[in-house]
């Protein structure tokens, strides 16, 4: 029997090469071999978007289309709304009682996106709501609404799962051997840096190249992108790994181009110009049948029957495990 996997993404805005490299890739590996549920997490994206349901709604639909161009198989992933399954709402207001507010503050996810917010806000925090700081019980909810055994995460998001696992474990403790604890799937993927060499890739920091980037676009933000500040002239020698050009050339283009532009940029025997132009055109014809794909699902009528499809399985689903919780609970009146 197949084990269930559990994961999402919030419609926040549409996928860039970070999305891809960092999880969807790995997401299309698995997606064969498992029962597999992904969400689209709108109620998530409200936690930051509260004021802007606008742009989470049409985002939903947006971010499906890129994971339908990027592989994500309809017949093989479960591909639902978070906001349409009543159950994880359930789940959340009865898992907030088995975990405390200082808890939620401790983990280290949520200390680095609170620490994130009081500095672009810089009050101090008073714009931390109680569905953000609560948001990793949400998570909890999702995770064990649909039984998931495995959670597919990288590095900074264990606090998150570990959060979950605790709820579980209380849960347990209390109303008896009811849900199941996830385990982590970790991914070998690492975080794709951004173009401007940040750790961190997003679009309030103007440096990531998205899957609906059209040429021009992708031309002006390669030939902004970092290099090595000390490769003055055409003929100085460089250091590729500090060069986040060459750092896209590994990711988009093939082994045998990537060794000549390590080679030719160590001796001196290339300009950055050179280099940043045949990256352009690695990135498009990367891009290019991903993009063409995406052109089957414009109709939203298409994205909406998928996506229908994919919640009225999860529903199916969380019914099964809400009516599990409500008799461990007593509550099942």
């Amino acid at each position: 029997m197949k084990k269930t996997i559990l994961t999402g993404l919030r419609p926040t805005g549409n996928l860039h090469l970070g999305h891809y490299f960092g999880a969807c890739k790995n997401w299309l590996n698995l997606q064969d071999d498992y029962n597999f549920y992904l969400e689209i997490a709108d109620v998530q994206a409200l936690t930051d978007n509260f004021n802007n349901p606008e742009k989470v709604r049409e985002n939903v639909y947006e971010i499906t289309k890129d994971l339908l161009a990027l592989g994500i198989d309809p017949n093989k992933v479960n591909i639902f709304i978070q906001s349409q399954i009543k159950e994880i709402a359930e789940l959340t207001i009865f898992y907030s009682n088995l975990v405390t507010v200082s808890r939620l503050q401790r983990n280290p996810t949520v200390k680095t996106e609170i620490a994130q917010k009081k500095e672009l806000f810089g009050n101090n925090g008073e714009s931390i709501t109680y569905g953000f700081l609560g948001y990793p019980v949400s998570q909890a909810a999702d995770i064990t609404c649909f039984e998931g055994e495995l959670v597919p995460v990288g590095e900074d998001q264990l606090p998150l799962l570990e959060q979950c696992r605790e709820i579980v474990r209380k849960f347990n403790s209390i109303y008896g051997n009811t849900l199941i604890e996830p385990e982590q799937l970790l991914s070998n993927s690492p975080r794709v840096k951004g173009l401007d060499g940040n750790d961190k890739m997003g679009k309030s920091l103007g440096n990531a190249i998205y899957i609906i980037d059209d040429e021009e676009t992708i031309k002006n933000k390669i030939m902004s992108a970092v290099t090595d500040p000390n490769k003055i002239k055409k003929d100085d020698k460089a250091n590729p790994e500090i060069c986040m050009v060459y750092y896209y050339h590994k990711l988009v283009n093939n082994e045998d181009n990537i060794n000549k532009v390590c080679s030719e940029c160590k001796k001196g025997e290339r300009g950055c110009v050179q280099c940043k132009k045949e990256l352009i055109e690695a990135m498009n014809n990367f891009l290019k049948p991903i993009q063409e794909r995406r052109k089957q699902f414009e109709d939203n009528k298409v994205v909406e029957e998928i996506l229908d499809k994919g919640t009225k399985n999860a529903q199916l689903k969380a019914k099964e495990t809400i009516s599990k919780v409500k008799e461990a609970m007593k509550i099942n009146y």
